[in-house]
């Protein structure tokens, strides 16, 4: 059973073939039920601690979460995937670019008046709480 917020059956093929394989040592908690753990973490927002035991112990995720992201190993997969989908055609590659250009004049922009800065100002600043109190 897949559930929401995991890797379908169908996705796991996919990546499978790119995630690093362990060497020899200690035996560690499957590829599949660690990648869903990341996953469910970043969908959900929850810190690393809270994730559900399912996933194996929240230090393994997190170690090799962050030590696929330090050795470029998303980032390849990613790369590889929409490599094999572009060739299979599966992308439709569709490129918008929305970018207003707003133009001020120096002296407006930087004091909300027309004529620039009159060299006073009538802004006083009172600290919130006393830094040495804190």
């Amino acid at each position: 059973m897949v559930r929401r917020h995991e890797l379908t059956d169908q996705e796991w093929e996919l990546l499978a073939p790119l995630i690093p394989r362990a060497a020899t040592g200690r035996p560690r908690v499957e590829d599949r039920q660690v990648i869903n753990g990341m996953v469910y973490k970043i969908r959900t927002g929850i810190s690393w601690c809270d994730l559900p035991e399912r996933y194996g112990p929240w230090k393994t995720v997190y170690t090799r979460f962050r030590r696929y992201a330090l050795d470029g190993v998303f980032t390849r997969a990613l790369q590889q995937i929409q490599a094999r989908a572009d060739a299979s055609g599966d992308i439709d590659w569709l490129v918008q670019i929305d970018s207003p250009i707003i133009r001020a004049h120096q002296h407006v922009a930087a004091t909300g008046r027309k004529g620039g800065s009159t060299g006073r100002t009538n802004r006083t600043t009172t600290p919130s709480a006393d830094p040495q109190e804190a």
